[in-house]
């Protein structure tokens, strides 16, 4: 019960702080491309509580990666709904790009301190581990939910980007399956070869190239944090 306490007060903040920025996006870009609903609604905020799945934070716990209640984005609303669309649902990822970004930059900072603090003050060294944990997962959870919801299938974010960049009749086809959407992401990542063979390396080369010297703490936190 310890163990898992532990891995939970290092995974909650940047697990939390990762669906949040996502939806936070979404809604702020619909407002400043025309649409109201997400502020209206009170969801343009940083508090996790108005965000939160109860199942998609359970799976980013227990899997590594989850979700949150999509901010509700009213399409007619924004100038040019089609064109628009792709700008609303590309800036989730970019948020999570973002962090992960800040993240591997923080992990950089973070060696820094511990090679330039003297052994003796123990207590700064201390902290200094759970640190790297909570940055390492923050920047391994933004990297996957970016590069997983750039799939392009409906209602993931790159579905709608597809939908945004086809003609009219192909992007209504596509928009037929968005009922089923997840059903067949499950499909896609449990079932068949797509996760090892397309979204796993794109994933594990990004965090590499975010973390630099870095990827062996990254790597060495989420074998403690996921590990049952």
């Amino acid at each position: 019960m310890e163990h898992f306490l532990i891995k939970l007060s290092i995974m909650l903040v940047p697990a939390l702080l990762a669906v949040t920025a996502h939806e936070v996006a979404h809604g702020y870009a619909a407002e400043k491309l025309g649409d109201p609903t997400a502020r209206m609604l009170g969801r343009l905020t940083f508090n996790p509580l108005r965000h939160l799945d109860p199942l998609g934070t359970l799976a980013v716990l227990v899997f590594g990666f989850g979700w949150a209640r999509p901010v509700p984005v009213n399409f007619r609303n924004l100038g040019h709904p089609k064109r628009d669309m792709i700008w609303v649902s590309l800036c989730g990822p970019l948020a999570n790009f973002t962090l992960a970004l800040l993240s591997g930059l923080c992990l950089r900072l973070l060696a820094l301190l511990s090679v330039y603090i003297p052994a003796r003050y123990g207590l700064v060294n201390t902290l200094i581990e759970p640190l790297n944990l909570m940055v390492a997962f923050s920047l391994y959870i933004n990297v996957i939910l970016a590069i997983f919801n750039l799939v392009p299938i409906p209602p993931l974010d790159g579905g709608r980007v597809l939908a945004g960049v086809l003609p009219h009749r192909q992007a209504e086809l596509l928009g037929r399956i968005e009922p089923f959407g997840f059903l067949l992401i499950i499909v896609l990542v449990f079932l068949t070869d797509t996760w090892r063979v397309v979204l796993g390396p794109i994933i594990l080369h990004l965090v590499q190239f975010l973390a630099g010297h870095q990827v062996g703490l990254v790597e060495r936190a989420i074998a403690f944090l996921l590990a049952s």
